[in-house]
């Protein structure tokens, strides 16, 4: 059985981020990365050409699963802020974590970001703007690399990793189990060969969700519901939005909807970005891209609108009720389904003649159709009225051919109980980034990597 004195599962941000500190740290401790997904050079999804349109479900999704995680194929933004993301300051504390997303942020200059540019809300006039109609614009400082640049980060810190850690790609962990009563290691099992470790760091991401419940089930681990954000992605002429992104890039905007008090919010917004697919446990969700590269980016600006729902006794299954409405827009139109706004407010269909003559040219092929036939009432009369919102700020938002994909739908971990140590009730297990639902982005989970690793190194 082979000897580890710390154990990674999971290769995503917070995961590679555990490595590096650790190693940068300490040269001589013995650390082993287990990802289920593969290499990042052989990280290729089928439906990425002409010849294949809808997914086939590989074994291991090349979107969603291997190094990088989730995240190195989204638009590779990094939000400084406690005001979104994640719930890490809460362990941490503020300044904490503050500081952690800004070293992460140093390190992504140091492996191939310099020269990318730093947004920030702070002084902006679209703050007071945005008040006077509803809106309240979140405050954030913005790195924006790219789907292309952050590719190059984690391709160079994976050169630089390589060396000084031993990857296992292509190797699911299937059980991670006490050595003992007195939590004095652990044993991580895969399909293969058994490992042991003197502590253990589970990063798995989202699409580990489900992976990570059977693990807190088996270890007596307590776990609550976490919250689901269900909506859909908007697409329109960059132009509309420029005002605003060629400032701050990415605006988190958030309304109280009148009618039933729910918050909409924007997210991941994309200027002159792309609309794309992903898949999660074999749902097909949409999401969007966008480019550092000025021959690869678009006439369009995307970003998902998004409501957030939070569940109460005796309900507990937030991701279930999500993915049962990702699954009717998958029955409904074969995946991804698409509707202009015009349509959506008569009450009728788009079909692709409509679509055809838009104004807006789709940057994905959906099928169009009537999301009202998938989405909650609740859920799609706080987007319209969002929509109507965001009209006061950026007029054009609520043009006739103002392009809705949906389903979006943004599942989250149930919250893992750990400490202020991020560490679970078994002493050496700490549980990190996005499969804790303490982080829901890529900066809290990778500072949530540096923060654990620290805590090992010191002890």
């Amino acid at each position: 059985m082979k000897m580890y004195d710390v154990i990674i599962v999971g290769a995503g941000p917070g995961g590679i981020f555990s490595a590096y500190e650790l190693i940068t740290n300490n040269p001589d401790i013995k650390v082993a990365v287990f990802e289920e997904g593969h290499i990042l050079n052989k990280r290729k999804c089928p439906i990425d050409g002409d010849k294949i349109k809808k997914c086939i479900n590989c074994k291991s999704c090349s979107i969603m699963s291997g190094f990088g995680g989730a995240g190195a194929f989204s638009d590779g933004k990094y939000n400084i802020t406690n005001d979104f993301g994640g719930t890490l300051y809460e362990y941490i504390g503020k300044k904490k974590a503050i500081e952690l997303m800004e070293y992460v942020d140093k390190i992504n200059m140091d492996f191939g970001g310099e020269g990318t540019k730093l947004y920030s809300t702070a002084g902006t006039g679209f703050k007071k703007i945005c008040l006077q109609n509803k809106l309240n614009l979140l405050d954030a400082s913005v790195r924006h690399l790219g789907t292309d640049i952050n590719y190059i980060v984690l391709n160079n810190l994976y050169h630089f990793l390589k060396e000084k850690v031993d990857f296992y790609f292509d190797t699911p962990v299937t059980t991670v189990e006490l050595l003992n009563d007195n939590d004095e290691g652990y044993i991580v099992d895969t399909e293969d060969e058994t490992y042991q470790c003197k502590k253990c760091i589970i990063s798995v991401g989202r699409s580990g969700s489900k992976w990570m419940e059977k693990v807190c089930h088996e270890l007596k681990i307590p776990t609550k519901s976490n919250r689901v954000d269900i909506g859909v992605r908007v697409e329109l002429p960059a132009a509309i939005f420029s005002h605003l992104t060629d400032e701050l890039y990415e605006s988190k905007i958030v309304y109280r909807t009148e009618q039933f008090e729910d918050n909409v919010r924007t997210f991941c917004m994309n200027p002159k970005g792309s609309v794309v697919t992903e898949n999660t446990n074999g749902i097909i969700t949409v999401n969007g891209h966008s480019y550092e590269d000025k021959e690869k980016q678009t006439n369009n600006t995307n970003f998902a609108l998004l409501v957030s729902k939070h569940f109460s006794e005796p309900f507990k299954d937030s991701n279930g009720y999500g993915e049962s409405i990702a699954r009717l827009s998958n029955m409904l139109g074969g995946g991804v389904i698409v509707q202009r706004f015009g349509d959506l407010i008569r009450g009728r269909r788009s079909n692709p003649k409509r679509i055809e003559e838009g104004l807006v040219e789709p940057t994905l092929s959906a099928t169009p159709g009537d999301l009202s036939l998938v989405l909650p009432k609740r859920i799609m009369d706080g987007i319209i009225e969002m929509i109507y919102a965001l009209d006061k700020i950026a007029p054009g938002t609520a043009n006739d051919d103002t392009l809705l994909y949906g389903v979006e739908v943004k599942f989250y971990n149930m919250e893992v109980e750990v400490d202020k140590h991020l560490e679970s009730l078994h002493k050496g297990l700490y549980i990190i980034g996005d499969g804790s639902g303490v982080t829901h982005s890529l900066s809290h989970a990778s500072a949530s990597g540096v923060f654990v690793a620290r805590e090992i190194l010191q002890q």
